[in-house]
């Protein structure tokens, strides 16, 4: 072995080279192109044939875009203003469409003089929604709600309410917009009643049907709080049958006597004048908040080990997903009346949000239940090992990591239920993408306009489905405790 010392040895390094600059190639702007556009022979060819068309594109429509018209009375004047600026011959988009009609494009046949109350049912949605989908993130949520109070408080008094009730509206807005900043789980109290709270504004009426409708929930939660050491199937057939009972019997005649002794009101509107994004939005809401629910107990249900209730499941999914939500549709405007009682006014919307839900409950059955095939069977044993019985281990364990695994999934599901709103134009109503645009067209001084209605509605409704497609990409990133 050699004895010379490891300060004679040549290869040891004594002086440290200082840091240099990476390649060009390997930095920037040139380093994202050439990992994500022209990475290989492929990839070039790929991108090349993408610009080209891209190129084509521009080529076609871009001098339609750049002559694109904003303020004109009708279709005739839009084209004589690009006549008259661009040249004869020249074509150019008239926006001025979406622009004359935003209302019906917005609020359908809904009374003028009270577009305040879709637009603060939109509004509120956002806080009963702050506790469940932005309780983590006190920049979001502020952000959000702080976003949304100062629309409402704008566009108030555009939309038809008085100075007292703008007044009241922007000291309930502050006193919320507080309340999300230092107790934000507070606000689940307005996450409670929103549904109700929604359905007045909507619909309007006696203030007494939502408090006897929401009445039956509340002796339903007490009936089964009263009963839960007997038993949870007994408990949960106490909290079903008690607000049921509730609605048949009592619920009709306690309102009765309310209007009687304290009437209070707001201007009542019927179901035929919605239509528009007010129509879409509170189909497509009603049929995400109801569906989510149902669907995770129809999953469950399928993987049950009792044979009536896996049966019942298994034949309602596989039903349900083999015919198409038209058929649903029509079965709900023409056929569900027959199976009433003589006089029944079944309110049309109401019709269709039941079976949205359905057909929608139906696919995110399956979705959940591949999240729950998705876990591994330890996770089973282990809640067993715990002592947890079966809604405990399900609560706790099971179903948290499922839903989990079957985000994706669902908020696929829900991007196509919304987008499946449309579908309510073969029921007589009128959606945004066909009614409101047939209607909006059938007027002389629109006739004629044919692609800027349908680009108009296509863009709401991309920005509704992006949005929640990429809150739900943010759930993910949020809940991927186990690579922390």
């Amino acid at each position: 072995m050699s004895t010379r010392e490891t300060t004679s040895v040549a290869y040891v390094r004594d002086v440290m080279l200082p840091e240099q600059t990476p390649p060009a190639s390997e930095m920037g702007i040139i380093r994202w192109l050439r990992e994500n556009l022209f990475s290989g022979p492929l990839n070039t060819a790929l991108t090349l044939a993408g610009f080209f068309i891209i190129y084509l594109m521009v080529k076609e429509y871009g001098p339609w875009l750049r002559h694109s018209v904003w303020s004109a009375n009708s279709v005739a004047e839009c084209r004589d203003i690009v006549a008259a600026t661009w040249g004869e011959g020249a074509s150019g988009a008239c926006w001025a469409i979406i622009r004359d009609r935003w209302n019906m494009f917005m609020f359908g046949f809904y009374p003028a003089q009270i577009y305040w109350r879709p637009t603060l049912a939109l509004g509120l949605l956002f806080f009963a929604l702050a506790p469940v989908l932005f309780a983590e993130s006190r920049r979001i949520r502020m952000s959000v709600l702080g976003a949304v109070s100062v629309l409402l408080t704008l566009a108030a008094p555009e939309l038809g309410l008085r100075a007292g009730g703008t007044g009241l509206l922007v000291v309930a807005l502050a006193a919320m917009v507080a309340l999300a900043w230092l107790r934000p789980a507070a606000l689940i109290w307005l996450t409670a009643i929103y549904p109700f709270l929604a359905v007045w504004l909507l619909w309007g009426g006696s203030v007494w049907s939502p408090v006897a409708a929401m009445a039956g929930f509340v002796f339903g939660w007490l009936a089964w709080l009263a009963s839960r050491g007997l038993g949870t199937i007994i408990s949960v057939v106490a909290g079903v049958l008690v607000p049921v009972l509730w609605w048949l019997i009592a619920a009709g005649q306690v309102q009765g006597l309310l209007d009687a002794i304290l009437p209070y009101g707001i201007e009542a509107v019927r179901s035929e004048r919605f239509g528009g994004f007010v129509l879409a939005l509170t189909i497509g809401v009603a049929g995400i908040a109801l569906s989510l629910p149902m669907g995770i107990v129809l999953a469950l249900g399928r993987r049950s080990d009792m044979l009536l209730v896996k049966s019942l499941s298994v034949g309602f999914i596989e039903f349900i997903r083999g015919v198409p939500l038209i058929s649903l549709l029509f079965v709900a405007s023409l056929l569900l009346n027959y199976f009433l009682p003589p006089g029944t006014n079944f309110d049309i919307i109401l019709r269709v949000i039941i079976m949205v839900t359905l057909f929608a409950a139906a696919y995110i059955a399956e979705v959940v239940r591949g999240g729950l095939a998705a876990l591994p069977r330890g996770q089973y044993e282990a809640a067993d090992s715990l002592g947890l019985d079966y809604w405990k281990a399900q609560r706790l364990i099971i179903l948290p990591q499922a839903l989990k695994i079957s985000i994706p999934g669902i908020v696929s599901t829900f991007i196509g239920m919304f987008k499946d709103t449309t579908l309510v134009v073969f029921v007589g109503l009128l959606d945004p993408l066909k009614g409101i645009t047939d209607s909006v067209r059938a007027s002389f001084e629109w006739k004629g306009a044919y692609w800027e209605p349908y680009i108009f509605v296509g863009c709401i409704f991309f920005i509704f489905n992006f949005s929640m497609s990429r809150y739900s990409m943010y759930l993910e990133r949020k809940l991927q405790r186990e690579h922390r």
